[in-house]
Parts: C-alpha cells; sequence; structure tokens
C-alpha cells in the first residue's frame, strides 16, 4: 500500500507524512506535525500543532488534534501532543497540546481507544489501552495509568491521578485520586471497591485477586490513620508486587487525598 492523500486535503509542505498513510477528504495538516508509517484520517481531520501521531493510528472525522489549549494561560508557546501506536479517536474528540505551567506536552499512550466527543486537556500523560468512552474528559495535567476505562460523560478534575487498571463509572465527577484497580462511581465519585472485572479481563488470577481485595480492606478500614494503614498493608504484602503498586501510588501524594469508600 501507498501513500494516499485526497485532492481536497490541505497539507503543509513541511508536515512529515510516513509512508502508507492515508488523508481523507477536507482533512487539513500544520506545519509542524509528523505522521508515522501507516496513520488513517478518515476525513474532515484537523490535526495542527507540534503534535505526533504514532505508527497505526486512526482519526475519524471532526476530531481537532493539536489546537491550542483552553487555557488563559497559554501564550503560544511552542508545546507538544504526542501520541503512541495504533490509538484510535473518534468523531469530534479533542487533544491538546502542554504548556509552560506543566511539562509543555501531552502524551497518549499506544493502542488507545478515545471516543466520539472525549476531551485530553493540556499536559495530561494518559498510558497504554486507555479506553475513555463517549464524553469522557479530563481536565488539565490529569495523569492516567495504563488499562484504565473511564465511562461515558465522566469527566476528571484537574491534576488528579488515576492508577493503572481502574475503572471510572459514567457519569461520574472525580475529584480525587484513584487508587490501581480502584473503582469509583457516583455524581462525587467515591470508591467503591476493586475494578474486578477488569482484573479477570487481563489475566488476573483468582489468587492474586484474593491478595488485592485482603489488602484492599485493610487499606480503607476505620483503625487509625491512612499513614498508619499504609505502613502496616506495606509490612503485611511486601512481596506482592501489584499490592505494592497501590502502596507506593498512594505514598506518592500530591494535592488530593485518595478517593475512599463512602462511610454508612
Amino acid at each position: 500500500m501507498s501513500t494516499q492523500i485526497h485532492p481536497s486535503a490541505i497539507i503543509d509542505p513541511a508536515a512529515q507524512i510516513g509512508a502508507d498513510v492515508i488523508i481523507g477528504p477536507y482533512s487539513v495538516i500544520g506545519k509542524n506535525v509528523k505522521l508515522h508509517d501507516r496513520v488513517e484520517l478518515k476525513s474532515h481531520v484537523v490535526v495542527d500543532g507540534h503534535t505526533t501521531v504514532g505508527e497505526g493510528c486512526i482519526i475519524y472525522p471532526f476530531a481537532s488534534v493539536g489546537h491550542a489549549p483552553q487555557d488563559l494561560k497559554y501564550h503560544g508557546e511552542a508545546s507538544e501532543l504526542i501520541i503512541g501506536k495504533k490509538t484510535t479517536i473518534r468523531e469530534h474528540a479533542t487533544l491538546n497540546p502542554g504548556t509552560e505551567t506543566g511539562a509543555m506536552k501531552t502524551i497518549v499512550g499506544d493502542h488507545c481507544l478515545l471516543m466520539m466527543s472525549t476531551h485530553v486537556a493540556h499536559d495530561c500523560v494518559v498510558g497504554n489501552h486507555v479506553i475513555m468512552a463517549n464524553n469522557a474528559t479530563l481536565g488539565g495535567h490529569v495523569v492516567v495509568g495504563d488499562h484504565v476505562l473511564l465511562g461515558g460523560l465522566s469527566a476528571v478534575h484537574q491534576f488528579v491521578r488515576i492508577g493503572s487498571y481502574a475503572v471510572i463509572g459514567g457519569m461520574s465527577g472525580v475529584e480525587s485520586d484513584v487508587i490501581p484497580y480502584g473503582r469509583v462511581k457516583g455524581e462525587r465519585a467515591f470508591l467503591a471497591g476493586l475494578n474486578l472485572v477488569g482484573l479477570e479481563r487481563n489475566g488476573f488470577d483468582k489468587e492474586q485477586i484474593k491478595y488485592l481485595q485482603r489488602a484492599f480492606n485493610e487499606l480503607f478500614d476505620d483503625q487509625g490513620t491512612m499513614d498508619q494503614r499504609l505502613n502496616m498493608v506495606a509490612n503485611d504484602f511486601s512481596e506482592n508486587p501489584a499490592v505494592m503498586q497501590i502502596i507506593d501510588f498512594a505514598r506518592l501524594k500530591t494535592r488530593f487525598p485518595l478517593c475512599s469508600p463512602q462511610r454508612k
């Protein structure tokens, strides 16, 4: 297969276009854009800014990729948007580059699926195999781990972290950090347990899940302080990599507390 560019597409001569790229009708490609091999733009796709689109990505009509962030502190700095391999971006999705108040780059990993009207704001870091369902939204500076699922119409507050293998329920507003393997839901999201379905789908066996459940129960017990419970769980499960991933995540404190279960 050779590169195919529709006559109605507008491509800046300085843009870098890889091998076997397909650019559909009425798409617009800016001068600082790099499309790696086998990228496919269906039609009416706009890619601008200092944007790199990884090998094998597919972008659907009316997606806006790499335009200026929706941040009043942005002043035209040459920040980047970097999209990994084989990621699919569906209709009307918006992805913005970074800002000088952040890391100067927004990163989306490999094998992600960003469904219709999803939004990845400036300075976000999104891991691999992440699924964002229709209208899911990430505020600026959000960090999302690998294999996370964000339900439709969910919204994640700026600077929040979401650990690997977590699931965010549809229509949830996430204002606190979500532990790896966690399951959150609610208008103002609370931790509803572990993402058991996601763990099974990703090959965790019953023994691994049992240890994670025990650690979860100890970590969110009512006894003592969170720091005391973290130390206790770390001591009890020091040789369990999955549990220690939760501990390391929880100890890396940022501006938000951990999302916790509702108390009766």
